[in-house]
């Protein structure tokens, strides 16, 4: 019996969980799991199949920008989700990353896609892939 991979749930780091999970929230995740209501250093939020948990992080254990990882996520419509994410409250000054991305765009790579930062400034990013013309096996 061969074993398969089921799902992956990175975890985020956060310099205030609750604020993140307010920010998570914002964008149609609901909470699944908070260690406390006062204080909480851990929590797991879903939204369809993305499932995020979120841990407190210490400000000196990680240095923006060099050590924040980028989070992709597959999405079916990205304009419409931005749409979304926009009447929701969830795009602001705060969120969207000083990018080319910071609204739907196509990029050079073949997808389209755009970017944001949460409260812990881990970054976002919402992409499809295009369809990509393949001439003499490479695409243009």
């Amino acid at each position: 019996m061969t074993a398969s991979l089921e799902g992956v749930h990175p975890v985020l780091m956060a310099k205030d969980v609750a604020t993140s999970v307010q920010f998570y929230a914002c964008l149609g995740f609901k909470l699944l799991f908070q260690d406390s209501l006062i204080k909480p250093s851990y929590a797991v939020m879903r939204r369809e199949a993305a499932e995020l948990h979120i841990q407190w992080q210490a400000p000196e254990q990680w240095s923006f920008a060099v050590d924040r990882p980028a989070y992709r996520f597959l999405v079916s419509d990205v304009d419409a989700l931005f749409q979304e994410f926009s009447d929701r409250g969830g795009i602001t000054d705060e969120t969207v990353q000083k990018s080319p991305w910071s609204r739907p765009a196509d990029t050079p790579w073949g997808t389209r896609e755009f970017h944001l930062r949460d409260p812990g400034e881990n970054s976002l990013q919402f992409y499809r892939p295009r369809t990509v013309e393949v001439i003499g096996g490479r695409p243009r």
